[in-house]
């Protein structure tokens, strides 16, 4: 078969056969990487007749899809399908129903516009999908600041402290930061990721590359939300030089807490569950609610746990014993049927995991809103998942798990990168429904008034890396963009939730303008907004992003401005030749940007003198026509060590740092305060 053939089987799957690098420059994707990908999506072109039956199935669907959605006020378009004008049954969510009416019109059916925003059911014969009619556009900040110009605090849960949280910060943490920040003026919490991680291997903390994006970090539940200080304290060991670490130390700060929360689980189980009492029926209504989704992400778990403790440790589902690889295919399995038997209460604990963190999380947004604030909780979506975790494991029709997500080459990395993580097939998103994404979105907002959506341009497009190759081996695949930004729009409104999305790096052209009309906030981050004279003055800053100094991956302003950041590149061999001469050029044009934006005067301070820099910076992101700005706590506290090094693992203490001084008194430091003022003085 000739490469021709390929090329077009490649663009009919929505792969792109070229891309266009960082310095501008056309580049081609190998016929062999092509192969490679489509390979790893299902679309075989070893033979001949490979490549007949991947036409096929990439051909016009054969019957109707599951979900078809709709923005309100606009006609019902579907596939050809029923043949010829055709009438159809829709029943709205309330129960009513209505005929609709539909002509054909070239290889489409056209029905009327529909109005009512909603999840509805249509109805033709014996054939049936669901219409999701759409608002036309996101809960906006706009509409949630009733005419304000709103500020928050972006923090990492894990390093804020409270008493008894055994050295890892948590969702009572988080409500202790809401309610202070509140009473400095502030509408949001921007959190890192909640994600559930593995919960036997608590070695591996990255954030954004979680087990499972469904559920949570059981390490940020507070069981006090649950059972109260004095039950709690019956069972807690001694979490104090944990606690007072400036570093968490993940794996005994891990194990210390769930044997805390093992202690208490069986105790439940010995005292409210034989009594019915009002938590043994809430935990019973949270299991019915979970269904399926939860009992698949607790058998991983406890799977998990199992073949990593054997010898060997098994920390991949796929090495664990054929059995125990299927995820949730092969319940009946007599192995997999003896393992639920005999470790039923080992599932059940992490059921409990989960509506313990569930809890936690609910009465720190509830906490928040009562604080006054207009948003409270916004939540962080990462990009992906592991590949060697429970969404990999229990539903494995969902993903590509052949293929990485990552990035093309570019200035800062010219190999490109691989970060290791699986993300949606686009195909399964459109059989099941987009059942996956639902689910992953309604996760993201279940307990938050906002969620930021990392690497937001993977809704329109996912650089993908088969598994070996080099991250310059990838090519993009295309996703159904109009869809995933409809169904967005309608759980912002279900959910009353804003959505903010991660614009940085290489934007698709035209995308950003996507956002925008979907009610999309986008993110300014002041390090990128420049011009060829310098810094760009923050009134030329989008009216529809969030302004921030700074991201957890970035340079903190008192780090940038000391040049502690290069140094520390530098001791790793991550730094490039000029960047310290560069930097001193740069300081300058920053402070200027200051002086001009009426945030600083005189001349600048010398590099081992931050502190005023960081109150310019701060005010200089705060005097933005963003609806939303944004203060990290490293910034507000004037820190100069950033969270997260790219480019690192075990280099630097990426993901580790504690804050000082706990979460309930960080806005009532006198400098934080003077801080807050200023964003609020600066605010337009």
């Amino acid at each position: 078969m000739s490469d021709d053939e390929i090329r077009q089987l490649a663009r009919a799957a929505g792969l792109a056969e070229s891309w266009t690098d960082a310095l501008g420059i056309p580049q081609q994707v190998s016929i062999d990487s092509l192969r490679r990908i489509l390979d790893s999506l299902g679309f075989k072109t070893s033979s001949f007749e490979d490549l007949e039956d991947s036409r096929r199935r990439l051909g016009p669907p054969s019957t109707l899809p599951p979900l078809v959605t709709v923005r309100a006020g606009t006609r019902l378009t579907l596939p050809a399908r029923v043949g010829g004008a055709a009438r159809g049954q829709l029943t709205y969510e309330d129960g009513s129903v209505a005929t609709l009416r539909f002509s054909m019109r070239g290889d489409k059916l056209v029905g009327p516009a529909l109005d009512r925003i909603g999840y509805h059911r249509l109805e033709f014969g014996d054939r049936q999908l669901t219409v999701a009619v759409a608002p036309t556009r996101c809960v906006t900040i706009q509409d949630r600041a009733e005419g304000k110009h709103l500020w928050g605090v972006a923090a990492q849960i894990y390093s804020l402290r409270r008493p008894g949280d055994g050295g890892i910060g948590d969702a009572t943490a988080v409500r202790q930061l809401a309610e202070s920040a509140a009473r400095h003026g502030a509408d949001a919490v921007a959190l890192s990721p909640v994600h559930s991680l593995f919960a036997a291997d608590p070695g591996r903390y990255g954030p954004y590359s979680p087990s499972s994006r469904l559920f949570f970090n059981p390490l940020f539940a507070d069981p006090e939300i649950v059972f109260g200080s004095e039950r709690v304290a019956q069972h807690r060991g001694d979490g104090g030089p944990q606690e007072e670490a400036p570093l968490v130390d993940w794996r005994p700060a891990a194990e210390g807490k769930i044997e805390l929360l093992r202690r208490l689980f069986k105790d439940f189980e010995a005292q409210d569950v034989p009594n019915g009492t009002e938590p043994a029926r809430a935990f019973e209504a949270f299991l019915r609610d979970g269904g399926d989704l939860l009992q698949g992400h607790a058998l991983f778990e406890a799977l998990h746990g199992k073949w990593l403790g054997s010898q060997p440790g098994l920390g991949f589902w796929r090495d664990w014993p054929p059995a125990f690889r299927q995820g949730l295919l092969r319940p009946d399995d007599p192995e997999m049927a003896a393992f639920l038997s005999s470790e039923r209460a080992t599932v059940r604990f992490h059921q409990f995991l989960q509506w313990l963190a569930a809890k936690s999380f609910e009465a720190a947004q509830r906490s928040a809103v009562e604080a006054g604030m207009k948003i409270g909780l916004i939540s962080d979506l990462a990009i992906g998942m592991d590949r060697a975790g429970s969404h990999a494991w229990s539903r494995q029709s969902d993903l590509l798990l052949g293929l990485n997500i990552g990035a093309p080459p570019d200035e800062f990395n010219r190999a490109g990168q691989d970060w290791g993580l699986s993300g949606f097939s686009p195909q399964a998103l459109v059989a099941t429904g987009f059942e996956p994404f639902l689910a992953t979105v309604r996760a993201a907002m279940r307990y938050a008034g906002g969620v930021r959506i990392d690497h937001i341009m993977g809704l329109q497009r996912l650089w993908l890396v088969p598994e070996g190759a080099s991250a310059a081996d990838g090519a993009y695949l295309d996703y159904p963009l109009d869809d995933l930004l409809r169904l967005l729009a309608l759980e912002s409104h279900r959910h009353r939730a804003v959505v903010i999305g991660e614009d940085l790096g290489t934007v698709p052209r035209g995308f950003r303008r996507r956002l925008s009309d979907a009610g999309i906030a986008g993110m300014d981050v002041m390090w990128f907004e420049r011009n060829r004279g310098g810094f760009r003055a923050p009134a030329r800053w989008r009216r529809d992003a969030v302004s921030m100094t700074t991201t957890h991956d970035l340079p903190t302003v008192a780090g940038w401005w000391r040049g502690s950041d290069i140094e520390v590149r530098d001791a790793l061999g991550l730094s490039s030749p000029g960047e310290a001469e560069q930097r001193q050029s740069d300081r300058r044009r920053l402070w200027r940007a200051f002086v001009a934006a009426g945030t600083a005067e005189g001349a600048p301070p010398p590099p081992e003198d931050p502190a005023p820099a960081v109150d310019a910076a701060l005010g200089f992101a705060a005097s933005s026509p963003a609806p939303l700005m944004l203060a990290p706590m490293e910034d507000l506290l004037g820190l100069t060590e950033q969270p997260n090094l790219p480019g690192t693992i075990d280099e630097h203490p990426n993901w580790r740092r504690r804050l000082e001084p706990r979460a309930a008194d960080l806005l009532d430091d006198p400098v934080v305060a003077r801080r807050a003022a200023t964003i609020v003085a600066r605010r337009p």
